[in-house]
């Protein structure tokens, strides 16, 4: 591409933007914790679902200060439903960095930034460039399709050659003055006008100098790997129900804070095969690992539902077994939780509905919901 183009790449987005920006919250504010905020939520996560959660998170957690000494269990509380919990927990956890080493405050330099858990150089790079007006180039998934078609790239964006290419595309687009618009600008590009599958060429402010265009292959740009078909895992999934202090409850079992829905709260569970005798088993080791005892359940040893998930490489199968708990003392490693309180819980979405239609079920819930999970006999009223 030649100096003029570059130039005019710049030109042409920022007066598109100006028409056709969008207007989002984390834009009309100067607030690093806030735009912070934002970009950690917009990774791998779309603006029409982080709206509600930004707004909400920002309530609950109005300052850098308030998200450091908040609880995990409050932080993830918060981020339920959205997903990638790993980064609520490298939020909360680079909050409390930045209250031990910067004075509470997001720090304003490059180098300072990368050594807080969540942010890598794209991330780093738009804080700055937003929050402080500085100029630093950003390479998000919108960003890569926009300039892998702009420049007609066709090999793998994760291959390390291309990524530098796309670095140094990325500076070398960046203008001097406005960084800031610039870099809201051709986000914006990529979320509306040049999407993934049906870009609106006609409505592109730098169609003239695209090669991708030019040479037709917008819409096979970037290059798509081929997925292979997602893998499904079983579990069982047991439900226990007990009463005490005149509540009804279940049991909940926290997960190990690292991995899969790290820190989240789910009913006991544990993989399986899908089988009927593969699922008896499980069920009985769950109850050998917790020492359960249970008296009853719909009907004996059979599953009451099931509850589909589908994560990023795998999708998942719940198999729900709903069984009276009749031992005096707790199961071992196990939470008693009333069922009034599980929306307290930070819950993954397969095991929030279980929760929803136990409120239901058992008249705590504020608004009707209908369900199959759980028979209409099972527990008498």
């Amino acid at each position: 591409m030649s100096l003029a183009a570059d130039r005019r790449f710049a030109k042409n987005l920022l007066a598109w933007y100006l028409k056709s920006g969008r207007s989002l919250p984390w834009r009309r504010t100067s607030d690093p914790y806030a735009i912070w905020l934002s970009e950690i939520m917009l990774q791998q996560t779309q603006v029409a679902t982080v709206l509600p959660y930004y707004r909400r998170f920002l309530h609950a957690f109005p300052t850098i200060q308030s998200l450091a000494a908040a609880t995990e269990k409050a932080v993830l509380a918060q981020w339920e439903g959205l997903g990638y919990y790993a980064r609520a927990r490298n939020l909360h956890r680079a909050a409390q960095g930045m209250v031990a080493k910067f004075s509470g405050q997001v720090p304003s330099t490059l180098d300072a930034l990368l050594t807080l858990p969540g942010i890598g150089r794209s991330t780093a790079g738009a804080i700055l460039t937003l929050a402080f007006g500085q100029r630093h180039p950003i390479l998000d998934g919108n960003v890569r399709r926009v300039l892998c078609r702009y420049l007609a790239i066709q090999g793998n964006v994760r291959d390390a050659a291309v990524e530098a290419r796309l670095w140094r595309a990325a500076l070398r687009l960046l203008p001097q003055r406005q960084a800031d618009r610039y870099t809201q600008a051709i986000m914006d590009l990529g979320a509306t006008c040049c999407t993934p599958k049906l870009p609106d060429c006609p409505a592109c402010p730098v169609r003239r100098d695209c090669r991708g265009y030019a040479k037709g292959m917008q819409h096979v740009l970037p290059a798509r790997q081929r997925r292979k078909p997602l893998p499904r895992h079983d579990h069982v999934t047991r439900v226990i129900l007990h009463r005490r202090a005149n509540q009804w409850c279940v049991f909940l079992r926290q997960r190990p804070a690292k991995g899969l829905l790290g820190g989240l709260w789910e009913f006991p569970s544990a993989r399986a095969d899908a089988t009927p005798d593969g699922l008896r088993e499980t069920w009985h080791r769950i109850g050998r690992e917790y020492r359960l005892a249970i008296s009853d359940g719909p009907p004996a040893g059979q599953p009451a539902g099931r509850i589909d998930q589908t994560f990023t490489h795998f999708r998942m199968t719940l198999h729900l077994f709903i069984e009276w708990y009749r031992g005096r003392r707790d199961p071992s490693e196990l939470l008693s939780v009333s069922i009034r309180a599980l929306e307290d819980y930070p819950l993954s979405s397969a095991h929030r509905k279980i929760a929803v239609a136990l409120a239901a079920r058992f008249n705590t819930a504020s608004t009707a919901y209908t369900t199959d999970l759980f028979p209409s006999r099972f527990p008498p009223r």
